[in-house]
């Protein structure tokens, strides 16, 4: 059985998007939505993280330079979550670019938070 939501939410923030995704936030349910790959599924932070470790985990280069004759497919599951993803060496570029923009903006903002009000007190 699959957990996945079909329509965005209007209380969900935009995190970080590409052309092949896109990652909400939110506070409301303190959990985090990836739409990817048609599909929109719920993460809270712990399986967000887990998803990243398993998602960078993945050699890309190398599986693209091998010359097995193995399908140019890869399973991500993690662990405690309900969600896999079976993905081409395409898609997880795209779903790796995705998860790095994500953290990338999600510490930003918590430089920025930090900054304003360390200026303030």
């Amino acid at each position: 059985m699959r957990d996945t939501i079909t329509a965005v939410s209007t209380n969900w923030s935009v995190v970080f998007e590409t052309k092949n995704g896109s990652v909400f936030q939110s506070d409301k349910e303190n959990c985090w939505y990836i739409n990817f790959a048609g599909e929109t599924r719920k993460f809270d932070y712990r399986c967000l993280l887990q998803l990243k470790k398993a998602i960078y985990k993945i050699n890309i280069h190398q599986l693209l330079l091998a010359q097995s004759k193995t399908a140019d497919l890869e399973i991500i599951s993690v662990c405690a979550c309900a969600h896999c993803y079976v993905l081409t060496y395409l898609e997880m570029i795209a779903l790796k670019e995705l998860l790095q923009g994500t953290f990338v903006m999600l510490e930003l903002n918590h430089i920025i938070y930090d900054r304003l009000y360390r200026i303030v007190a």
